[in-house]
């Protein structure tokens, strides 16, 4: 299991690079890719830069592979070469693809440079945001928005379906604001959060940033991966590169459907997650949905 955005940290990548010379190998190679020094980036920030969506996200998939090295260190290539599948939250899922041998690393830092720019210029383009709405069903989160966008007279939607009790919703700037003001008092919501994004992620506030996307994998060779890869936009496994192709671009406007990922997999019963990249967001959600599920966490 791969994180997605807002997992990152300043300061994060300093030891395993330390401690890992092909991690600290990968931090060289995208920089050379990037233009920049990235590993100077992730060690010292600034935060606000660090937190811009071009840096964060080829921060998180660079930071995400040191992680698989860091596992291939501790445990052996024989803990990579168990796993039999993989999945990751939204920008996770090209660490994924990295990981099943989809995608080669340089295609990654690449891709994940030009969606990261293609979603902030979307963003620039209109007001938007997300909030995680905090203690309410699904269906009560998204009775919520339709009373938010009916306040605000303005679109907002379910974003991400992480777990019971935990979503974000993503949309305009105005009735993020409505559902932080009304989640408590008239839905009794636990907490809203406003994330720290630079727009509504996952809705079609991203259409824009989706030819861009398309361009760029139109010129990635996708390879069928070794093992089964989950969507975010369907929940279910995918070998096909062409397939692969159109539903990453499709990704930047779905919603990920990270509650009913976890279900499938915990239907088909496993030994063991791992989680590979900083923070620990997909192993707590993981651990929230079933308690007993066995998870590591490698974290960088």
């Amino acid at each position: 299991m791969f994180p997605g955005q807002g997992a990152q940290f300043v300061g994060m990548c300093a030891d395993v690079c330390n401690d890992v010379p092909a991690a600290k190998a990968l931090f060289d190679e995208a920089s050379e890719i990037l233009g920049y020094d990235l590993l100077e980036r992730c060690t010292n920030g600034p935060k606000e830069l660090l937190d811009s969506t071009e840096v964060s996200q080829p921060a998180i998939f660079v930071a995400s592979m040191a992680a698989v090295e860091k596992l291939k260190q501790e445990e052996g290539q024989e803990a990579v070469d168990a796993a039999t599948c993989a999945m990751g939250l939204s920008l996770g899922e090209y660490s994924a693809l990295c990981f099943a041998d989809a995608i080669s690393f340089a295609d990654g830092v690449k891709i994940t440079k030009a969606r990261g720019e293609a979603m902030q210029s979307a963003a620039d383009a209109v007001d938007s945001g997300m909030v995680s709405v905090i203690g309410l069903g699904k269906d009560v989160v998204a009775e919520l928005c339709e009373a938010a966008a009916e306040k605000s007279g303005k679109s907002i939607r379910i974003a991400n379906f992480l777990c019971n009790g935990n979503y974000a919703v993503s949309g305009a700037s105005e009735a993020c604001d409505v559902v932080t003001e009304i989640a408590k008092p008239d839905f009794k919501a636990r907490m809203t959060v406003k994330l720290a994004v630079a727009g509504a992620f996952h809705t079609d506030f991203m259409a824009p940033a989706v030819s861009a996307l398309e361009e760029v994998l139109a010129g990635i060779e996708i390879k069928k991966p070794r093992i089964p890869v989950i969507s975010n936009v369907d929940a279910s496994p995918h070998s096909d590169p062409e397939t692969i192709k159109k539903l990453l671009a499709t990704q930047v406007t779905s919603p990920v459907l990270w509650e009913n990922t976890m279900q499938s997999i915990l239907s088909k019963g496993f030994e063991r997650a791992v989680e590979l990249g900083p923070g620990k967001v997909t192993a707590g959600i993981l651990k929230r949905t079933d308690k007993k599920a066995e998870c590591k966490n490698v974290e960088v």
